[in-house]
């Protein structure tokens, strides 16, 4: 046996367990303004929020307007408060915009002039 092969082996090591570290700080310090984001950057970012849920979350800000607190993303069906506490370090609130949600039909409302 090599008098190099044991040194090898732990320099390996080593390299992998510092690649992991880096790698999983890269991960974490990626984040993602749940106001803004469309559904693929959510799927992507966020931990167990894949293509249906993170629609989800694009399609209940569509409606409801954005998002006062990572807590609010509880009232998207399928997301609970597990989920957010999960993706805390993750998620951003960006200010949100001026906003008026859309109709349950898609189409806006009809303004009716007032006469007196």
């Amino acid at each position: 046996m090599s008098p190099f092969k044991p040194i090898l082996k732990s320099v390996a090591l080593a390299l992998l367990v510092v690649w992991a570290v880096l790698t999983g700080v890269v991960l974490a310090a990626e984040r993602v303004d749940i106001n803004t984001a469309d559904a693929d950057r959510l799927d992507r970012v966020l931990t167990n929020v894949g293509p249906a849920r993170a629609a989800a979350i694009v399609e209940y800000r569509r409606l409801n307007g954005p998002f006062r607190s990572a807590e609010e993303l509880a009232l998207v069906r399928g997301i609970g408060l597990k989920t957010v506490e999960k993706n805390r370090d993750r998620i951003e609130v960006g200010t949100p915009r001026a906003h008026r949600p859309a109709s349950a039909s898609g189409a806006l409302p009809r303004i009716v002039p007032v006469t007196p």
